[in-house]
This record gives C-alpha cells, structure tokens and sequence, in this order.
C-alpha cells in the first residue's frame, strides 16, 4: 500500500427504495464500478476521475449532450490551474465521437487559454468535425459566430457564441 492509499475500515449504510437502489445499480454497472465504488466517485470524485465520468457520459448518452457539455464546463471553471493539469493530463478513456471529442478538446483549450496556461498535448492531437457545425439553426447568426468563435473551435469547424456567460 502506497502512502496516498488509505485502508478502508469503516462502513456507512443508507436506507433507500428499491427502486432509488436499482438505479444506483445500474448506473453503477454503466459506469463499469460496483456501487460502492461508483457512489463514492459520485460524492468525492478526484478531478480527472470527475473529467472521465463526464466523458463516459457524453460517450454513452449522446442525447443528452448539452446537459453532459454543461457538466464539462462546471467542471472546467471549477478546477484550479493545478488541478486543471492534473485533471486533464490523460485524454478521455472513452471512446468519443468526431463531433463530442472535437467539442471537448476545444473546450479546454479554451479553458486553458482563459487561465493562461499551456492545455494539454493530447488536445492539440484532436480533429476537428468534417462539415461545418454552427450553434444556432439561424442562417442570420452564422456570420456572428463564424467571427465570434473562440480559435479552439473554429479551428475544428464549430461554430459557438462565447460571449453570453462564456458558456459554449
């Protein structure tokens, strides 16, 4: 046992329905952790551990893709510079597609410039999508966020607003 590892002796127990511990199990197994594990990164996830688990999320739910993005982007502002290269230090271990991993390395690209600091060399590795992909169905906003979107986007043909909270 190495010195950053703690024995586990101590047990909790909570009392819930049995349909609330069906779906903890299940999201468990989705997760690929037994429940024990899976509630403990729910309630004090490391910071890559937390990046991951949104990545898997957006991996393996791609209809709720604006509420999983917006969870990147709580975590992205979240994280301290330290904890921003240690959190992102390793690409997603899931496996991603085009549009979702081309997002995500813009992402915190962006983050890092926000920060000043360097974003990690695995995103620069990242492509971006084949067709251009604008934010807005709009055809009178295109030419606003062909010019308003941050470099780490538009360099993978995405097309986002970054101005109203900074949320893209």
């Amino acid at each position: 046992m190495t010195r950053t590892e703690k024995r586990k002796t101590e047990q909790l127990q909570i009392r819930v329905t049995v349909q609330e511990k069906e779906l903890i199990q299940a999201r468990a197994a989705r997760a690929g952790c037994d429940v024990s594990k899976w509630i403990l990164l729910q309630l004090l996830p490391t910071a890559e551990q937390a990046f991951q688990q949104v990545c898997k999320e957006l991996a393996d739910n791609p209809h709720s893709r604006s509420h999983t993005l917006a969870q990147l982007n709580d975590l992205l502002t979240g994280l301290s510079s330290r904890n921003f290269d240690i959190a992102l230090q390793y690409p997603p271990t899931s496996k991603l597609h085009d549009f979702e991993s081309a997002y995500v390395a813009a992402m915190i690209e962006q983050a890092a410039w926000v920060r000043e600091i360097n974003p990690p060399a695995w995103t620069v590795r990242v492509k971006g999508v084949d067709q251009p992909w604008f934010a807005s169905s709009l055809f009178s906003l295109r030419l606003h966020l062909l010019l308003s979107s941050p470099p780490p986007f538009r360099r993978r043909n995405l097309f986002v607003d970054s101005t109203i909270g900074d949320r893209v």
